[in-house]
């Protein structure tokens, strides 16, 4: 088994050869990268506090972390906030009208952060 928990392949889920992971296996293998401010990845940053382990880590972006305690393998799923996986906190296109009844486009945003306000009355 390898010390820096090699990971067998890059796709999702991964799989470790080792419950021993290095941080940097972590990052190569899931994407995630561990800053002060947290788990980054793309956009998105979840706050992790003190505890920097990558299996702790994974467990708090709501990956699933199974071990083999046989063979020492150890798999981890994507990262999924609610139940649902979270690929980006890139919103799809939608195109929405105004309160002047223009149609305006999300993507004209592109690159700015944008609030969206919706209401329904039932």
């Amino acid at each position: 088994m390898s010390p820096s928990g090699h990971a067998i392949w890059h796709d999702d889920p991964v799989l470790f050869d080792s419950t021993t992971i290095d941080l940097d296996a972590f990052t190569a293998a899931t994407g995630w990268e561990i800053k002060p401010e947290g788990a980054c990845k793309g956009g998105i940053c979840v706050p992790l506090g003190t505890d920097r382990d990558p299996l702790s880590v994974a467990e708090r972006l709501g990956m699933a972390v199974v071990t083999d305690d046989a063979t020492g393998n150890v798999a981890i799923g994507p990262a999924s906030f609610s139940g649902h996986a979270l690929d980006s906190a890139e919103a799809p296109d939608v195109v929405l009208h105004d309160l002047d009844g223009n149609e305006v486009a999300l993507s004209q945003f592109h690159g700015e952060k944008v609030v969206i306000v919706s209401w329904a009355p039932y």
